[in-house]
């Protein structure tokens, strides 16, 4: 008899002999308690968490830490000190005591207990929760320490959305006399050009001034009936609210919003104005407009000294790399904040703008940095761009040394990487990356190697790839770039007329090779096919179909590469747009297309789509390395990409109403 049953049945029949009313014992097998722990989470079911947790407790759950969160987390408002400091010392070090921590010190800001507060922010080690950031100054303030104005706006300005913690941060800057109208005024600007409503409406509403809470909700809710109705240029509140409409108009049609502003508002403060043309400069850039530089330099002129942020600066970069204006791409580049400049990104398009300016030399110089850089390089789309443009050659790195008996041994017996595949294999796939990800924490390259190949034995590849991809002087190269299925996908592509390559790295972008993935928008298995998208393709190639068949590898294989076959048809085997297709769907690539033929790498720096621009790339170096990998002969990277991308000839719409494959979003 199985030992789980005989437990069970031990226990109720002592209950019944001592006349007890035997609790009910949790349902399912041992090592599924986490998982009827999360589902009682979710229904916040606290008597089930409660069974959960004394069953953990008895059975010396390998999970107990994670089933004792979910019931604190699920009465986290009526805890004590006392009750985290117990789950602290029985849990110490591991993802869930920093996770609960984090919960709590949300809770104690909540509360405004700063001593506590203070207290538990000592030992919090993630620190990547903003909220908790902006609790963390006030706590410090609380405590009799100055906090800085700089740091407490830096924590303010990062807040994307409205949360109490730095709201309350704010409030006791503007309190203190510390934060003035400007900086709330810039504040709900930056929110209004994120297309953050709420966050804009939280700035303004520290202006303490009522009518001017219930203007913004009435431009907010309509934009243009406020410009015709109530809209004036002064005194300065009501010209930032005026601004606030008009850039509202631009993110919706930003030529009526240039219209407009120069018809009728013209009179408005020249900061504003020039920030209203930095909105309709990006706005433009974003529908790939030509009149989009215009714009930019519009806004230069009116007021020099005016902030820009990075993202409209990229924008006003990449439009200018497609007008083929080298100085203002580089105007805009060296304007850009530090860290963004370090990007691989602009360092690559510094040096083609620099070389368009005719500055050779200082270009070659550029692009040799970036294609030797060693986190770089032939592994980084921009680096082996950079590389084959001088002419270099891309070799793989070296296979690292080994990994020795012992460096296996501390990955397999690392108890928090231990935790998380359990969890990922129950298919709390989200609670298990973060366990993940925390153990990974201080490991060097070579304890990273070891858990990489950890994942990857257990063909848990996409934390094998994202862990191997965080070393930096030792690369693996069969854990960074592996090739499971090989067979099936091999037949598959070559059934289809497609480069396996290409397919490759299409799958190693869009699920990491996890068979089960499935998007929050319902793209399913390794090829993530949207259920319409796969219904249309099997239909039009001529296969059965079923929603079933989505999770079936070689089905999924199939339908996938058929459905990649059409997109690179339709784009005449151009791979940047079939893999901007696939996951835009194909009438975006079709419209970014239009207008005049650029450099490819251009066109792709200018899709408008955040998600799908950083795709094209991961899809098409993948496919180069892919190509090394499996001693193939189209390695370029370059040749991949195309030359140049412009208007189509005259082609039948043939996808017009297709769906793409995985459902990207606008940013």
């Amino acid at each position: 008899m199985d030992r789980r049953v005989f437990r069970g049945m031990v226990a109720l029949l002592l209950a019944v002999a001592l006349g007890a009313q035997a609790a009910p014992a949790p349902s399912g097998s041992d090592t599924d308690l986490a998982v009827q722990a999360r589902e009682a989470w979710a229904k916040r079911d606290r008597k089930r968490l409660a069974d959960l947790v004394d069953a953990a407790r008895g059975q010396n759950h390998p999970l107990a830490g994670w089933v004792e969160y979910f019931d604190l987390n699920a009465r986290l408002t009526e805890l004590r000190q006392a009750d985290m400091e117990a789950f602290y010392a029985r849990y110490a070090g591991s993802y869930v005591e920093d996770r609960l921590r984090n919960d709590w010190l949300l809770e104690l800001g909540r509360r405004r207990d700063w001593a506590n507060f203070r207290r538990d922010h000592a030992g919090y080690q993630m620190r990547d929760d903003r909220e908790v950031a902006c609790y963390a100054l006030l706590a410090e303030q609380a405590g009799g320490n100055k906090i800085s104005p700089d740091a407490a706006r830096l924590a303010w300005m990062a807040q994307k959305d409205g949360d109490d913690g730095c709201q309350q941060l704010a409030s006791a800057m503007v309190d203190a006399g510390l934060f003035k109208a400007d900086t709330l005024w810039a504040k709900a600007r930056l929110a209004t050009e994120q297309g953050r409503p709420r966050a804009a409406r939280q700035a303004v509403a520290l202006l303490a001034a009522k009518p001017l809470d219930q203007k913004l909700a009435e431009l907010q809710d309509n934009a243009g009936r406020y410009l015709a109705r109530k809209a004036r240029n002064s005194p300065r509140p009501e010209a930032e609210l005026t601004a606030l409409a008009l850039a509202r108009v631009a993110a919706n049609d930003p030529a009526q919003a240039g219209d407009v502003l120069q018809d009728k508002w013209s009179v408005l403060p020249k900061d504003l104005q020039a920030w209203l043309w930095v909105q309709i400069g990006r706005q433009s850039a974003l529908r790939l407009r030509d009149d989009a530089l215009a714009a930019f330099e519009r806004a230069g002129k009116l007021a020099p000294e005016l902030d820009w942020s990075d993202d409209a600066l990229a924008w006003n970069a990449r439009a200018a790399l497609r007008a083929k204006q080298p100085a203002a791409a580089l105007r805009a580049i060296e304007r850009l904040g530090a860290s963004e400049q370090r990007e691989p990104a602009w360092v690559y398009w510094k040096a083609r703008a620099t070389r368009m300016q005719g500055d050779a030399p200082a270009a070659r110089a550029q692009l040799a940095a970036l294609a030797a850089s060693p986190l770089y390089g032939a592994l980084n789309f921009f680096g082996r761009l950079a590389a084959e443009e001088l002419a270099l050659p891309t070799p793989l790195p070296p296979a690292p040394a080994p990994l020795t008996p012992d460096e296996r041994r501390a990955a397999r017996s690392h108890p928090g990487l231990s935790r998380a595949l359990q969890l990922i294999a129950l298919g709390l796939r989200s609670e298990g990356v973060r366990e993940w990800n925390f153990s990974l924490r201080g490991m060097n390259d070579r304890a990273l190697l070891a858990a990489a190949q950890e994942a990857c034995d257990r063909e848990v590849w996409d934390r094998c790839i994202n862990t191997s991809e965080r070393t930096r002087a030792e690369i693996d190269i069969a854990q960074r770039y592996p090739t499971p299925h090989r067979p099936e996908l091999m037949r598959e592509a070559q059934a289809s007329g497609i480069d396996p390559a290409y397919v490759y790295g299409l799958i190693r972008q869009e699920s990491r090779f996890v068979l089960d993935a499935r998007s929050h928008v319902g793209a399913a298995g390794l090829m993530q096919v949207m259920p319409a998208t796969a219904k249309w393709t099997a239909r039009k190639v001529g296969m059965n179909y079923s929603p079933e068949l989505m999770q079936d590898r070689d089905f999924n294989l199939r339908i996938g590469t058929s459905y990649l076959k059409l997109v690179l048809d339709r784009f005449d085997g151009a791979q940047a747009l079939a893999a901007a297709a696939y996951n835009a769907g194909p009438n975006r690539p079709a419209r970014w297309r239009d207008g005049p033929v650029v450099d490819a790498a251009v066109w792709a720096e200018n899709i408008p789509f955040n998600e799908t621009r950083d795709y094209v790339r991961k899809v098409l170096l993948g496919g180069a390395v892919y190509a090394q990998i499996l001693g193939l002969p189209a390695t370029s990277l370059r040749e991949r990409l195309g030359a140049s991308i412009g208007p189509a000839g005259a082609r039948t719409a043939d996808l017009a109403d297709v769906p793409p494959a995985a459902a990207a979003s606008a940013p």
